[in-house]
């Protein structure tokens, strides 16, 4: 074929393209940072592969129209540190951030590049926003648990162990969302005939301390384990340790109870990462973060595993089972 007629091929196809199509085509690619404070686990690669589906579906495809760096924070201060000034240097067009140390690690390095959060607890509190309705600066996102939700804890944990009378709350007392949450617990625990006393999880040895000691004192106690970065951290050992004093528990998080925990409510995180997909879509199109209000989560899921009910002695009774969105057996 001559030369000529290989190009007059080549334009009647670009002719041909869709106008939407030819339009979507940038001179160069958007570019995305991404900073998960979950490591590459099965958790963490669904959230960021439901962020690049939604994505997707609103025209931005990963190595076409836009590039997606991704970096795993872990829960750990000093990766999300260098991790922040990575993605920073990388010029990105806007980032998308999980959890409060990621976000207060860019903020740091960064006044400009547009940040979307999600899986901040308290993000006034936190000094991340300045308020819910006008974020303010470069920052804006998706909280994730209201107080109101404190309660909703505690009532699960009366039906699924109503013998527990105490309880013992894991929190992070540095967090201003670990005092809000306990505070809200406080409120709510007369309701369910439940006394409190909270546990500071500085780190594993002050968890393990607090764990042991409480459960010496008492045969009708339970936990509540708040959200924080040591609390994902040390999730493990918060699991073993419940097994072995025999504490019913209630968790925030799907895959606390995925991993052998009695019962879990919180907000659906693969949703959360969806919708923070529709955020960055809006920043790339030219809305600004300071614009955009905080929003709270819309979608939970209440999860229970009745080997680790069995286990402990209890029968979850059927309405609550009725009820969940998920049951491990």
């Amino acid at each position: 074929m001559r030369r000529r007629d290989v190009l007059s091929l080549i334009s009647g196809a670009v002719a041909a393209w869709p106008l939407g199509v030819r339009a979507q085509q940038p001179d160069h690619p958007k570019r995305i940072g991404f900073l998960s404070n979950t490591p590459a686990d099965a958790q963490g690669l669904s959230g960021l592969a439901a962020f690049r589906e939604t994505l997707q579906q609103l025209g931005w495809s990963d190595g076409n129209n836009v590039r997606i760096d991704v970096r795993w924070g872990e829960n750990d201060p000093d990766r999300d540190r260098k991790y922040a000034a990575e993605l920073v240097a990388l010029a990105p067009d806007v980032i998308m951030v999980a959890g409060t140390l990621g976000v207060l690690a860019l903020q740091k390095v960064t006044q400009t590049v547009p940040i979307v959060f999600v899986r901040v607890s308290d993000p006034v509190g936190a000094g991340v926003v300045d308020s819910l309705a006008r974020p303010g600066g470069n920052t804006t996102g998706f909280m994730n648990f209201e107080y109101s939700l404190s309660g909703k804890w505690l009532e699960l944990l009366k039906q699924v162990a109503p013998q527990v009378t105490r309880g013992l709350v894991l929190r992070d007392a540095a967090s201003p969302a670990g005092n809000g949450e306990f505070g809200a617990l406080q409120a709510a625990a007369p309701s369910v005939g439940m006394e409190l006393r909270p546990a500071d999880t500085r780190d594993a040895a002050s968890i393990e301390r607090a764990v042991a000691a409480f459960a010496s004192n008492t045969n009708t106690g339970g936990m509540i384990v708040t959200p924080s970065a040591t609390v994902s951290g040390n999730r493990e050992l918060i699991l073993e340790l419940a097994a072995r004093h025999k504490l019913p528990a209630v968790y925030p998080y799907r895959y606390m109870v995925t991993s052998g925990g009695l019962i879990a409510y919180g907000p659906d995180p693969i949703d959360m990462n969806r919708r923070a997909a529709g955020y960055v879509d809006r920043i790339l199109k030219g809305e600004k973060p300071a614009d955009l209000p905080v929003q709270a989560p819309t979608k939970f899921a209440l999860v229970i595993n009745l080997k680790s009910a069995k286990a402990l002695g209890l029968t979850v009774p059927q309405s609550l089972l009725a009820s969940a969105d998920e049951v491990i057996e």
